[in-house]
């Protein structure tokens, strides 16, 4: 197998994951979902609950790794998620050292509406393509991803 690709099919791949994270970084994005879900949720907390419901139970250290943040800023915006109920946090069943967090039940109502944001939002841009586009980024996406991680 060959394992030399065409630099040029790799710069435009590489750009195209630049632009795609710039405008996924954008504050206004999160500020245009939380505006479409209706809910109140400061912007900085939102990835946070994000992420505790995909990887959840989650420490404080995982996520700030997963979210490039100091520990000490996620620490703190965690406990506001606590204080509003949308999460809570238990030592760890293999580390009693380490608090883990777990999405509660108003935590996973809240991404319930976010998720439905997301999706009138997301039909509004890709109202051109077919199920059949989708599928097959959604396919490759994936593929990607889980090569980028191992």
């Amino acid at each position: 197998m060959n394992n030399t690709h065409d630099p040029e099919i790799l710069r435009g791949l590489h750009a195209a994951m630049i632009d795609l994270v710039d405008e996924i970084n954008r504050p206004r994005r999160d500020d245009r979902l939380i505006e479409e879900a209706g809910i109140p949720l400061d912007r900085a907390l939102f990835p946070l609950l994000a992420r505790v419901w995909r990887y959840g139970p989650i420490g404080v250290v995982d996520l700030a790794d997963r979210t490039g943040r100091d520990h000490t800023t996620i620490s703190r915006q965690m406990s506001k998620l606590e204080e509003q109920g949308l999460i809570e946090r238990h030592p760890s069943a293999t580390d009693k050292r380490v608090r883990e967090a777990r999405i509660t039940g108003k935590g996973q109502e809240m991404v319930r509406v976010l998720n439905r944001a997301r999706e009138r939002l997301a039909n509004r841009i890709l109202v051109d393509w077919t199920d059949e586009d989708l599928d097959q980024l959604r396919t490759l996406l994936r593929r990607f991803a889980d090569d980028l991680m191992r």
